[in-house]
């Protein structure tokens, strides 16, 4: 007996069915393309979830993060007492001391802030590994290394800026951007260069960076700083920052990523499962008239059912290959600003993201296959054949009877009456295109509502120049002078000589007691009219009366008061009883209040004074503005204005990263269109062989194509729209509820009706685009060639 004829026997029928492949091109291409983007879909969405999951945590223990940064006046403590302090007990590693000067910057000719510059020989040690995210580390004089990343609008890699403040006005070159996990510094220079930066006047200083046994409460690190301080003569020590303050800044930053982050993982998922499940299921069933030629030459359902796995089992495995390695390559610029925002050195695309996406994807594509290639080994060869050739018996008759009667182009009618015929297909492309357009419309209005939290949180439309104190920026022949009255009333007079300022507003700042709060309570003072500043109100309305003051939800929170409630503040100079006007939008675990000078006695003191608040006239350009004011200020103020506003990284990167998915939401929904166009062409290939036959023109089969998609085009945009103002409401809700802060209702209301109606144009432009090149094919086929065709 020949025991091999069986295997010949299967091996042939794979190799007869997958020889269709070679015929059928286009649909292998497609079912290979459509799975690459649904792996590579799935790859960053699986690497954005484990990106979201604890990444201060991870890159604390990657980076050797310092528990305690310790600063040190280094004229109080010798080398040795130094040395002495690295081996105390509990610590598990220590580095340093690197000598850490503090110095005015400035950055194409405008004030940049106040940095701390770290010299270090090298960005690795056994505590604070600096990664470094661009250029390379300083390895002579003149050069640095800026924390953060590079195109956050600041200065760019080669660039340079100027050392106010220092004999001399030391320029230094941009040479890389690195990340410290625990912020120990705002840039790293050689050794020698941290000590020819230190200011005239000023005690030299430098940072001890330790890694404790015990350091995961506020005890155990206050405990910890006690013995450091212990072991250095008295006065030494000078600061400690703690871990535990970066790790709770990070830890809200990724907290307030996570749901969108989330929410669009999800949709990228749900979308690669849809649209890979239409792509194998329409390949087996347009092969069904192929099938049953297979049966009436002898093939079992068993060789079927094996045949058309193959058939499609291939292309998608290329595709899988291809798919997980486009998703590594889609993820590095991702994970980059994922990294940023997070405020960690590098995240990775984990192994297992890699290995399960691609190994899903094929099992999901093999599953998909199986259900058809199982039903259509059941039918008979006729059965089977008849059903290549048609839709199930009634499938749209009632469709094409009713649009008949329209009187439509006969072409555009039967376009229209085609989805109806393939109910089953139909649902799942209008699923698909349904969350191309969720996503690109939740997308715009994620961004807009995102853009309105910056504006209100940062304030860059409504302040567009401050006015602060950075100590003199011209001379470098001492320490900056003392602010005074002076000097305060000079900055004052100089904003109200300029012609181009509207509003300018003297702003206060320091701590104050509220009974029911048992920590203390950031509040915040105006010297005038503060309306115009821009604060986003959640509840009730900005302060407009002595007496009156609007809190952010933490106050609420922390009180447990309520917008009406009254509240006694304690000044430190006196006792008031304060209304609470109105919550404001500012996201922070910190108690705040705001109000008039004149409500909160004893705080609009030069003391306390942190800016002016300055709004411009319309047309004026905010870098004329400040140079105006600066010269009238001269060189020896205390005061100077600028244009640079803090923080706003996350808003910048978040709408980033929206963007990104998105994009790749939108490619594969009009993947998954161009697939059911392409099998719905194939399905009918031989109806517009005797279309064409009877003389309908290539444009009147482009509008019938056409009008295969109209259907679920426009029914899936009527699903689109409010699905996606549903999705932006709660995520932004969740985004805000993780940054412990309510929102102003204007945040979510970003879709007007117009805005809206544009928008849901997303799900023709994406049925349109996928439907455009199967179109083009039909319209393009001669008659004997479709007649012919399977």
């Amino acid at each position: 007996m020949n025991t091999s004829w069986p295997v010949r026997s299967w091996l042939s029928s794979v190799r007869t069915a997958s020889g269709g492949m070679r015929r059928h091109a286009v649909q292998a291409i497609a079912i290979g393309l459509v799975v690459l983007i649904s792996t590579a879909s799935a790859t960053l969405g699986l690497t954005l979830l484990a990106a979201s999951n604890a990444p201060f945590q991870h890159a604390f223990g990657a980076q050797h993060g310092a528990d305690v940064t310790v600063t040190v006046n280094t004229a109080k403590a010798s080398e040795q007492a130094l040395a002495a302090a690295r081996d105390l007990t509990g610590v598990t590693a220590a580095a340093g001391p690197f000598s850490t000067p503090t110095v005015q910057v400035q950055w194409n000719g405008a004030p940049f802030g106040q940095m701390v510059l770290a010299g270090r020989a090298t960005a690795g040690g056994p505590v604070d590994d600096v990664v470094l995210n661009a250029g390379h580390w300083p390895d002579g004089p003149g050069q640095v290394v800026l924390a953060g990343s590079a195109g956050g609008g600041g200065p760019a890699l080669g660039s340079t800026i100027t050392v106010t403040g220092v004999p001399g006005h030391p320029v230094l070159r941009v040479t890389g951007f690195g990340n410290s996990v625990t912020n120990t510094a705002d840039g790293w220079v050689t050794p020698g260069e941290a000590t020819r930066l230190r200011v005239p006047g000023v005690p030299p200083s430098a940072q001890l960076l330790y890694r404790f046994a015990q350091a995961g409460t506020q005890a155990q690190v206050r405990a910890d700083v006690a013995e450091v301080t212990r072991a250095l003569p008295p006065g030494a020590v000078t600061g400690a920052a703690s871990w535990l303050a970066a790790a709770a800044s990070a830890d809200g930053d990724g907290a307030i990523m996570e749901p969108f982050v989330v929410a669009f993982a999800l949709i990228g998922l749900a979308m690669a499962v849809l649209i890979v499940g239409n792509v194998v299921s329409g390949a087996v069933v347009a092969g069904y008239r192929r099938i049953g030629v297979l049966k009436s030459v002898g093939l079992t359902p068993a060789q079927v059912v094996l045949a058309y796995l193959s058939r499609v089992g291939w292309p998608a495995l290329a595709g899988c290959v291809a798919g997980v390695a486009a998703g590594n390559v889609l993820a590095i610029p991702v994970l980059k600003n994922s990294a940023s925002a997070y405020g960690v050195g590098s995240q990775q695309v984990p192994w297992w993201a890699s290995v399960l996406a691609p190994a899903g994807m094929l099992v999901l594509v093999l599953l998909a296959g199986t259900g058809p290639a199982l039903r259509a080994g059941r039918l008979s060869a006729a059965q089977a054949i008849a059903a290549g050739h048609a839709p199930r018996a009634y499938h749209g008759y009632a469709a094409h009877r009713f649009l008949g009667r329209l009187r439509l182009p006969r072409p555009l009618g039967l376009g229209l009456a085609a989805p109806f015929a393939r109910p089953a297909r139909t649902a799942v492309s209008l699923a698909a295109i349904a969350f191309g357009a969720t996503a690109v419309i939740f997308a715009f209005g994620l961004h807009a509502s995102l853009a309105r939290a910056a504006a209100s949180q940062e304030h860059t439309a409504t302040i567009p120049v401050y006015v602060e104190q950075f100590g003199p920026v011209s001379s470098g022949d001492g320490p900056p002078p003392a602010p005074s009255a002076a000097a305060d009333a000079a900055v004052s007079a100089a904003l109200r000589a300029q012609p181009g300022t509207l509003h300018a507003v003297a702003h206060y700042e320091n701590e104050v007691k509220v009974a029911g709060i048992a920590d203390g309570v950031n509040a915040q003072a105006f010297g005038g009219d503060a309306s115009w500043t821009g604060f986003g109100i959640i509840a009730g309305h900005w302060y407009d009366a002595p007496g009156e003051v609007d809190v952010n939800t933490a106050f609420l929170t922390a009180s447990g008061l309520a917008v009406g409630d009254t509240a006694t503040v304690d000044t430190g100079t006196s006792q008031v009883t304060v209304q609470i006007a109105g919550e404001v939008f500012h996201p922070s675990d910190q108690p705040t209040l705001y109000g008039g000078a004149g409500t909160l006695p004893g705080l609009a003191t030069p003391a306390n004074l942190q800016d002016y608040d300055v709004a411009l006239r319309p047309g004026v350009s905010a870098g004329a503005y400040v140079q105006a004011v600066n010269r009238a200020l001269g060189s020896r103020s205390p005061w100077q204005a600028t244009t640079e506003h803090g923080g706003g990284q996350f808003y910048a990167i978040a709408s980033d990263l929206v963007g990104l998915l998105a994009l790749m939401v939108a490619v594969a929904a009009g993947l998954g269109v161009l697939n059911t166009v392409l099998m719905t062409t194939r399905d009918r290939v031989h109806d517009l062989g005797v279309f064409k036959a009877l003389g309908m023109r290539p444009g009147q089969v482009l509008a019938m194509v056409a009008g295969w998609i109209a259907v679920p085009a426009v029914v899936a945009a009527a699903i689109a729209a409010p699905a996606a103002v549903a999705l932006n409401t709660a995520t932004v809700r969740a985004m805000a509820g993780t940054a412990h802060t309510g929102i102003p209702a204007s945040f979510t209301q970003v879709f007007p009706p117009s805005r809206l109606a544009l928008l849901s144009l997303a799900a023709v432009v994406i049925a349109a685009a996928g439907a455009l090149l199967p179109a083009f094919w039909a319209a393009r086929t001669r008659p004997a060639s479709a007649l012919r065709a399977e």
